[in-house]
């Protein structure tokens, strides 16, 4: 990855020898990173955003409210049942209008700190409400809520319009009150019985966090669960899914959903399913429909996500694009990187991104942690590999926790022993998964790996051992073994 020390901008004014203008469609996490970036770089930017509330998805709607919830279900959940023989398990009270209160007043918080305040204090940021579309590659048309319009002229564009939730065509499907993510994360009432159609990231956070939370869950999965990871992520998640009785239906569509006011009933090919609750989580698609992009002529996928470089450029010169309405993976870290990087390249930088190391997590519980390539990424890119799956049993911490669920798979090629890859599935998982990337990224072998002094008695320790396990029987090695 290029950083911005390396590469200090080389122009910030425009022909007019005026200070540059740069324009930035959004105000998430990625448009924010971009504008401080210009702004550093002497650019004056204006933010526009057609949204009630600036922060984006990530703040407001997604990874801090789900966290929230998440977090507050596990601790349910360790009430209602723990390991520990000595430790009584009891119902816990629970008001779902109080923890819906918890996360909206959290939201607020952070969405000033990060974002609102940053604008009242850096005066080379200026905030348009309105929602833009194009004009020409250097025009934009804002469209305000009062029916009034008026042009922003740029020297540079900056697309970060987001995501929205991808609704399936199911018969009967929208005349009924089904959720999105933002309804499930903020409803104050908890379901008797919600039914999650999807077998997503957010789908099956939300699904555990509702089984915990007491209500009951079944999930319709068109494939498996994670059917694009390594298998024994999806099976083994099945597995701790089942015996939290969540209800899992594989390979099962709905083909008709109706709803009397009570009760949701879903027609599938595995039979009738009914609930008080429907949670639609099927994907995201790019919020790109209402920019007018070929007027410009910005070269986009089949689902509309806006096609970039390495560098965030669009096929058009001075339009670059980051985050969930591009083709780059949908994570806010990845969305916030490649805007800082958008930034210092609109002010003369050249700095680029490298996603080869990119880590992933899955918050259920246990943690679904990826990075790098699996075995079957390796094989279609003609490379050899050696893997070892250590089982969580085998890892010091997890017993004295009572939570051995899971486990740490580490992918190598095999002429050179390099590490390409890993899989965990591990009560915080999330927590690992970074050395790993870290290793990859410095080139180290699994005898590298091996080789390092891990602290006893962590859940990363397990990197250790599942290194060790390419050469040696874990059973047979004694304690913090070196």
């Amino acid at each position: 990855m290029t950083n911005q020390e390396n590469n200090e901008p080389s122009s910030c004014c425009n022909n007019d020898n005026e200070p540059q203008h740069v324009a930035i469609i959004g105000s998430g996490s990625g448009a924010f990173a971009c504008a401080i970036k210009a702004a550093e770089g002497g650019a004056k930017v204006t933010i526009i955003e057609g949204a009630d509330v600036i922060g984006g998805c990530c703040v407001n709607v997604g990874c801090v409210p789900s966290k929230i919830l998440i977090r507050a279900a596990q601790l349910a959940e360790q009430q209602r049942q723990n390991p520990f023989e000595g430790l009584e398990n009891h119902t816990p009270e629970l008001s779902r209008a109080l923890l819906a209160e918890q996360q909206i007043a959290r939201v607020e918080e952070l969405r000033a700190a990060k974002y609102q305040n940053i604008l009242d204090s850096n005066p080379a940021l200026n905030l348009v409400k309105g929602y833009a579309r194009f004009k020409d590659i250097n025009l934009l048309t804002v469209s305000k809520d009062d029916g009034s319009e008026h042009d922003v002229q740029a020297d540079k564009i900056l697309i970060a319009t987001g995501s929205t939730p991808t609704i399936p065509s199911i018969e009967g499907l929208a005349d009924t009150p089904f959720w999105t993510s933002t309804e499930a994360l903020f409803c104050k009432e908890l379901p008797q019985h919600l039914i999650v159609i999807g077998s997503s990231v957010v789908a099956l956070e939300i699904a555990q966090a509702y089984r915990r939370l007491g209500s009951e869950v079944t999930v319709l999965a068109r494939h498996t669960l994670l059917y694009r990871e390594d298998p024994l992520l999806g099976e083994n998640l099945a597995e701790c899914f089942e015996k939290e009785g969540i209800r899992l239906l594989s390979h099962t569509q709905a083909t008709r959903v109706s709803h009397d006011e009570q009760l949701f009933t879903l027609e599938t090919n595995e039979g009738t399913v009914t609930g008080d609750r429907l949670l639609i989580s099927t994907g995201r698609h790019a919020n790109t429909a209402r920019l007018n992009l070929d007027e410009v002529g910005i070269e986009t996928a089949k689902d509309g996500e806006i096609i970039i470089n390495d560098r965030m450029e669009t096929n058009i010169p001075n339009i670059y694009a980051t985050g969930d309405c591009s083709n780059m993976p949908q994570y806010v870290y990845v969305a916030a990187a490649a805007g800082s990087r958008a930034g210092i390249n609109m002010t003369g930088g050249d700095a680029k991104l490298d996603l080869s190391t990119m880590p992933a997590v899955i918050f259920t519980d246990p943690q679904v942690a990826t990075v790098g390539l699996s075995e079957a990424q390796a094989k279609e890119q003609k490379i050899e590999t050696d893997s070892r799956v250590l089982e969580m049993e085998n890892v010091p911490r997890a017993l004295a926790n009572f939570e051995t669920d899971g486990f740490i798979k580490l992918v190598v090629e095999k002429a050179t022993g390099r590490l390409i890859g890993s899989q965990i599935l591990a009560h915080e998982g999330g927590e690992l998964i970074q050395s790993v990337a870290l290793a990859i990224r410095n080139r180290m072998t699994v005898n590298d790996l091996a080789d390092q002094l891990f602290p006893y008695l962590t859940m990363v320790e397990g990197l250790k051992l599942c290194a060790q396990t390419f050469n040696k029987d874990v059973k047979e090695l004694s304690c913090c073994a070196g």
